[in-house]
């Protein structure tokens, strides 16, 4: 009995394994019918998902974002798959799921020559792809330690020469979409197969191949940029480099992965990075960090970051952060955050934070927040906080503005510093109308812009009279002190031409004012108080029939022929 009972679980699991096969099997001999044009993978897949009721699973590897076309009745999805991705990815099922994996392709090196002797050492051979046995072209071959390299041509074909006394070289070749191969050979035969993967070949890994897809990639041959695609985690120190133009270089195909402490570009050059001084006559393009000093004629390109000073006559451009004083011709653009000095002909761009002090012809831009000083002949930009200064001729805008902005116009969504020019405009500040008599004039009309610590005044008045018409218009300036929600003290300066019907004769009033303002609604107060005004005319000159011919009071202080004082009064209403 024992037995049988034995017996039936092993029927019953061994049917329930079977069962699991057949249904994990079905997945990818599963049949679908497609017709699709144009269309993103992505939603390619989720159509075949659906058709089948089970899901997929890839990476970042898949471009998900590719356009595909397929028009297809009943093939397996393992053959759709294959029409889809080229045949460029595996497949592996899982429950109700098929992850798609990025194929990894391997090769191999396969010498066809080695000679040795009269302190020479010489390689050749071919790059070969293992699974389709074809020559494989643009591949990287180098010798790590001797930094010598070689890229295979269009029949996989590759040849290194090598002075010195060599027993024995040992060879990597590498591109992109490729596992790395290394091999070490003798004067005749190959004894030690070497996988990427060993940790002694393992490179920095920090290299940045965006500068190979700007515009600093027109600056270096193809050739360099395929090595440099090929190898992007190898890099070596050396103290001097020498170089006409990328690729012509006494670092030949390997210049791209290479720190120089000293590097020379006659015309330009292209390396992985600086840690001491480097010189060209037109450009400088490092795919890693650049330290102490850079000069260029025209174009610094950067892949990594800069410490110390980089001058350019037209271009810095800088892909992650710097701490140093740039000074280009034209413009500096950093992609990270700026610590220190940008100076340039037309324009400074960061794209995260500035700790430091920019200063330009024309104008600044700060993606995130500023914390120094941005001084531009045109206009400043910080998107978020401003904590420092903005000086500009024209305009400041600052998100939020904790600092000072001097410009004509200075623009914020909130502020809690100090903005000085002729408009403010802070979103969550203030938008005030006031409308006002006093004893000059027996209507006036001020826009008041800021916030409580400093807002300005454009001013127009009007004296209604038939015989004593004045006419006027002004700037001012005014802070308020905030006693409650409803009481305030507000204290204001401003000056106003002052016409009379005779634009031959100078007129202008300076008022100082102290109103005491009551809000009577959240939209509405009232103000008054004492003003001392100084009043500055020229004699001379009078006034047109039906102008006022004086507008001095009675009772006033004369401080010479053109000028006097008097105390007067304000008061009036605004619109908040």
């Amino acid at each position: 009995m024992r037995r049988s009972v034995t017996l039936f679980l092993a029927l019953f699991l061994s049917l329930q394994l079977f069962g699991q096969a057949v249904n994990r099997a079905s997945l990818l001999a599963s049949n679908v019918t497609l017709n699709v044009s144009q269309q993103r993978l992505e939603d390619v897949l989720n159509i075949i998902s659906k058709k089948n009721n089970f899901y997929f699973s890839y990476g970042s590897g898949i471009p998900a974002d590719s356009l595909v076309s397929l028009k297809a009745e009943n093939i397996t999805v393992r053959e759709a798959l294959n029409r889809l991705l080229n045949g460029r990815a595996e497949y592996r099922e899982s429950e109700k799921y098929i992850v798609l994996r990025v194929m990894v392709r391997r090769f191999s090196i396969r010498p066809e020559e080695i000679i040795s002797g009269n302190r020479e050492y010489v390689i050749s051979g071919f790059i070969v792809d293992e699974q389709s046995s074809e020559k494989v072209k643009e591949a990287s071959v180098y010798e790590r330690n001797l930094l010598h390299a070689a890229l295979s041509d269009e029949n996989g074909y590759f040849r290194l020469r090598f002075k010195g006394d060599y027993s024995s070289v040992v060879l990597t070749a590498s591109k992109e979409n490729y596992r790395d191969t290394s091999m070490r050979f003798l004067s005749s035969i190959d004894i030690l197969p070497e996988g990427a993967d060993n940790p002694v070949w393992q490179g920095i890994n920090t290299a940045f191949r965006r500068t190979g897809r700007t515009f600093g990639g027109w600056l270096v041959s193809s050739r360099q940029r395929v090595q440099a695609l090929n190898i992007p985690d190898f890099f070596a120190t050396t103290p001097f480099q020498a170089s006409f133009l990328p690729g012509l270089s006494s670092h030949g195909l390997f210049s791209s992965q290479i720190v120089n402490k000293a590097s020379l570009n006659v015309l330009g050059g292209y390396t992985a990075g600086v840690n001491g001084l480097e010189v060209a006559g037109i450009f400088n393009v490092n795919k890693h960090d650049v330290e102490k000093v850079q000069v260029a004629g025209v174009i610094n390109m950067t892949g990594g970051s800069v410490k110390g000073v980089q001058v350019a006559g037209v271009l810095n451009s800088v892909f992650d952060s710097i701490r140093a004083v740039q000074v280009a011709g034209v413009l500096n653009e950093v992609h990270g955050n700026a610590e220190g000095v940008q100076v340039s002909g037309v324009a400074n761009l960061v794209f995260k934070d500035l700790n430091g002090t920019g200063i330009t012809g024309l104008v600044n831009v700060v993606a995130r927040s500023t914390n120094g000083i941005q001084v531009a002949g045109l206009g400043n930009i910080t998107g978020k906080k401003l904590r420092g200064a903005q000086i500009a001729g024209l305009f400041n805008y600052a998100r939020e503005m904790h600092g000072m902005q001097v410009g004509l116009l200075n623009v914020a969504d909130s502020s809690s510093g100090y903005s000085i020019g002729l408009l403010n405009l802070v979103r969550r500040g203030y938008h005030k109308v006031s409308i006002s008599a006093n004893e000059t004039m027996n209507f006036n009309i001020a826009v008041k812009t800021g916030n409580a610590n400093l807002y300005t005044i454009l001013i127009g008045g009007k004296n209604f009279s038939d015989k004593e018409l004045i006419y006027s218009g002004g700037f001012g300036l005014g802070h308020d002190v905030l006693f409650s929600d409803k009481l305030s003290v507000a204290a204001e300066i401003s000056s106003q031409f002052i016409y009379l019907g005779n634009w031959e004769s100078t007129n202008v009033l300076s008022r100082f004012k102290t109103n005491v303002q009551f809000k009577l609604h959240k939209l509405v107060s009232i103000f008054a108080g004492p003003a001392y005004s100084v009043y500055y005319s020229d004699p001379v000159v009078r006034s047109a029939p039906g102008y006022k011919s004086d507008i001095v009071p009675g009772k006033y202080r004369s401080f010479s022929n053109y000028t006097t004082g008097w105390f007067g009064w304000n008061a009036g209403i605004t619109f908040l």
